[in-house]
C-alpha cells in the first residue's frame, strides 16, 4: 500500500477506478445511501481537498473475471486511471454455469487483469468481497473460501496492495447481519465498512472527518 500513500503525498491529480461486479456497482441493495466508491469520493475529492482526483466506478451487476477481460477497454483503458480497485469473485465462484469459472482459470484471470492493469501504469489494488450469510448460497458458500485466497495469492504473488475485506468481517462476525442487505450483497453499513477499511489500509481514516464518522452498527 505505500505506493499509493506515496501517489497521494506527491500531489498529481489522480484518477481512481473501482472495478467489479454487484457488490462495487452498489445498485439496489443500499436503498439509496452512499455505496462505498462514493463514500470513497466524499473522502478524497471533498474532505482531503483533492477536487481535481476523478473517481469513476465500472463496476456491472453480475460481472465474472472473464466479462472484466472483454469489455475493459471500454470500462478501464480509456481512462488512463493512476489506481485500480479490484473487487472480484463472488460470481466467479457459482456453480451457475452461466457465470461460473473455474478455480484456476479464476487466478489466471485475475493475473491477465492485472497486467492489462500495470500496462496502463496503472496501481492495482485487490480486495476480497464480504462473506456470504452462512447457508444462503448453496451455489457459491463451499467454493468462496478458495476464490478469495486465491485473490490474497495473487497479491502477495506481485506483491500488489491488498484490502482483505473478508478477513475483516471474518474478525467482526457478530455484526454480519446488521451489514448485509440479502445472501451476498452489502447494505449501506456494509458499504461503510468496506469504506472503513480501504481508508485505514490508504492510510486515511481520520476519525474527525465527517465521513469517517458514519455509524456502522
Amino acid at each position: 500500500m505505500q505506493r499509493i500513500k506515496d501517489l497521494l503525498s506527491d500531489g498529481k491529480p489522480l484518477t481512481w477506478l473501482f472495478y467489479g461486479d454487484s457488490i462495487t456497482h452498489g445498485v439496489v441493495h443500499t436503498f439509496g445511501h452512499r455505496i462505498y466508491p462514493e463514500l470513497f469520493t466524499e473522502r478524497v475529492r471533498c474532505e482531503m481537498g483533492r477536487s481535481m482526483d476523478v473517481v469513476i466506478n465500472t463496476a456491472i451487476s453480475g460481472n465474472n473475471t472473464k466479462q472484466l477481460l472483454d469489455t475493459f477497454d471500454h470500462r478501464v483503458a480509456r481512462f488512463s486511471p493512476d489506481v485500480i480497485f479490484l473487487m472480484i469473485g463472488m460470481n466467479d465462484c457459482t456453480t451457475n454455469p452461466a457465470q461460473a469459472i473455474a478455480l484456476d482459470q479464476f487466478t489466471a484471470n485475475l493475473n491477465t487483469l492485472c497486467d492489462k492493469f500495470e500496462a496502463l501504469g496503472a496501481v492495482p489494488v485487490l480486495q476480497t468481497t464480504c462473506p456470504i450469510l452462512p447457508g444462503s448460497a448453496p451455489d457459491r458458500e463451499p467454493q468462496f473460501p478458495a476464490f478469495m485466497q486465491a485473490i490474497c495469492d495473487v497479491a502477495a504473488e506481485r506483491e500488489l496492495p491488498l484490502v482483505d475485506h473478508t478477513a475483516y468481517w471474518k474478525d467482526n462476525s457478530d455484526k454480519l447481519y446488521f451489514w448485509m442487505s440479502n445472501q451476498f450483497h452489502p447494505n449501506e453499513y456494509g458499504h461503510r465498512a468496506f469504506a472503513e477499511l480501504l481508508f485505514t489500509e490508504m492510510g486515511i481514516w481520520d476519525p474527525q472527518s465527517a465521513t469517517c464518522r458514519l455509524m456502522i452498527p
